[in-house]
């Protein structure tokens, strides 16, 4: 092709991709949670529990990943009536493909499932979600997608204001009685199955009350205005013979893992709890908290049904301890001085977020280092994860593996009293772009557990960052470096990081990006 032809391709691949438009919204059927499921297998199992603790929810956490997943099969293998997932990323990988296997089970049984995913997030192949949505029991529905699907690059980045805005959300419920939230998308970092990094990370298996507000919240985004079927963006139904050969593709795969180590040992945990079953709860009020799906349809400053919003609401005020557990966390000058306020009346802030080692978003710890000093300041006990695991900590192979560690949990504990695990981070994207959601769970039980799995041990999973003065008075940043036998080394620099990582960071704290970080 010569040069010419290739610049005419070019400039008419901008030229469709600009033209491309969403299609109409008219004939989107609107569907809601199933209701009256106490006879399910879940029901029968939930209900008598909760009618011991009227008004209250159950709460079991899920820091290993590999039950996490294994929760989440569980679920899909019991549900009798409905699935409703709803993810920012989903990958084409084992955990994903095992849990699809397990959805189109799930349909192949009567199950009506429904999945909501991410456009950019997910970036799935539009072919593959059109065959799974050819099952009648499976629709597939995209959040805020891409208007041109051919030109999809050139496209993001012509409607870059809109499609900016995404649904960062996880939620999985089954038959309205059980549903696993948290921070996990679904892919094998998230799961420990990735031999190439670990994200710690943390979900909460819930039911009682609770649920019903999960599910509300999820009808919500399934019927709302930024929500398109597969089938509408691409504009036909899928080929008869599709979802047969993608069943074949996805059989052939799994057979082929049957026998990895990794599903070995999620095998032997999945029957562990098929078994003797888990009534590992703890009870509590429960209170959901969640972004308007319109957020992506209005301005980042106007607050509405924002969920950093009904959070202030509840007007959460610790007096003893605050543990904030944030991989992205740009405070911003209102969250510095809000920690400020804390430390001043006496309330011991810890904070856990990644270092630049361990980052898997650069740009976000650039907008992160504008705050660190002030935050010592304040008093605050700074931690950022180092990025290698170690299998002898307890806390560090439930949260952060054994692989290349990064940290993905949100997680807040107030005063050892309640607790809140979702999706939301501590920057300016989950609290002005994006859409979360996560539940404030009144557990000391769980609340003390978290804080008791991870702050004895924070000085050997993570650099503990501290403020020095010289003589001279100025102020500079070191790093701890705690070995097993308990000997400290200070670092003045960011540790296991090359000069030209160092460098970026530099340079990207130069651009006015924090409002996109």
């Amino acid at each position: 092709m010569t040069k010419t032809r290739r610049l005419i391709a070019t400039v008419l691949a901008f030229v469709l991709a600009a033209c491309a438009s969403l299609p109409p919204q008219t004939n989107q059927p609107q569907t809601l949670s199933l209701q009256n499921t106490e006879s399910t297998r879940l029901g029968v199992l939930f209900v008598p529990e909760e009618q011991k603790h009227p008004g209250e929810s159950a709460f079991h956490l899920l820091p290993d990943p590999t039950d996490a997943i294994v929760a989440r099969v569980v679920l899909a293998q019991t549900a009798e009536r409905s699935l409703d997932l709803q993810y920012y990323i989903w990958h084409d990988d084992l955990t994903g493909r095992e849990l699809a296997a397990a959805l189109l089970e799930a349909a192949d049984r009567g199950v009506r499932v429904r999945v909501l995913l991410d456009d950019l997030g997910t970036n799935a192949d539009d072919q593959v979600l059109l065959a799974l949505s050819s099952h009648p029991n499976v629709k597939i529905r995209l959040f805020n997608p891409v208007a041109s699907r051919h030109f999809k690059s050139l496209a993001t980045a012509l409607e870059f204001s809109r499609v900016d805005r995404r649904m960062h959300n996880k939620a999985m419920i089954a038959d309205n009685e059980g549903a696993i939230l948290g921070g996990r998308n679904i892919g094998d970092e998230y799961f420990g199955a990735s031999n190439l990094v670990a994200f710690g990370d943390l979900d909460v298996l819930v039911h009682g009350p609770i649920v019903r507000k999960v599910s509300g919240a999820f009808d919500e985004f399934w019927n709302s205005g930024s929500t398109y079927s597969i089938e509408q963006l691409v504009g036909h139904p899928a080929d008869p013979s599709a979802l047969a050969a993608y069943r074949t593709k996805l059989d052939e795969y799994i057979q082929s893992e049957h026998d990895s180590p990794y599903v070995v040992q999620a095998r032997k945990q999945l029957a562990t709890i098929l078994t003797t079953g888990d009534s590992d709860f703890s009870w509590g009020k429960a209170t959901l908290l969640y972004d308007d799906p319109s957020k992506v349809s209005r301005a980042p400053t106007d607050l509405q049904g924002h969920l950093m919003t009904q959070f202030a609401a509840l007007n959460l005020k610790p007096t003893h301890e605050m543990l904030i557990i944030s991989p992205y966390f740009v405070p911003g000058k209102e969250g510095v001085a809000w920690i400020s306020d804390l430390t001043t009346h006496g309330v011991h802030v810890t904070v856990l977020t990644n270092s630049l080692a361990a980052t898997d978003v650069v740009a976000v710890n650039a907008g992160y280092q504008h705050y660190r000093e002030d935050l010592l300041a304040a008093g605050v006990r700074l931690y950022e994860l180092k990025p290698v695991g170690s299998s002898s900590v307890k806390s560090q192979r439930k949260f952060f593996g054994t692989s290349r560690a990064s940290l993905h949990a949100k997680t807040y504990v107030f005063d050892r009293q309640s607790i809140f695990i979702g999706s939301m981070n501590l920057d300016p994207r989950s609290s002005k772009l994006n859409t979360e959601v996560g539940v404030l769970c009144d557990s000391p039980a769980i609340a003390s557990q978290v804080i008791d799995d991870v702050e004895p041990h924070l000085d050997q999973i993570a650099w503990r960052v501290e403020l020095r003065t010289d003589t001279n008075g100025k102020s500079r940043i070191v790093w701890i470096d705690t070995a097993a036998n308990g000997t400290e080394t200070e670092l003045d620099s960011e540790p296991d990081v090359s000069f030209m990582r160092r460098t970026s960071v530099w340079f990207l704290g130069l651009l006015p990006i924090e409002s996109e970080l």
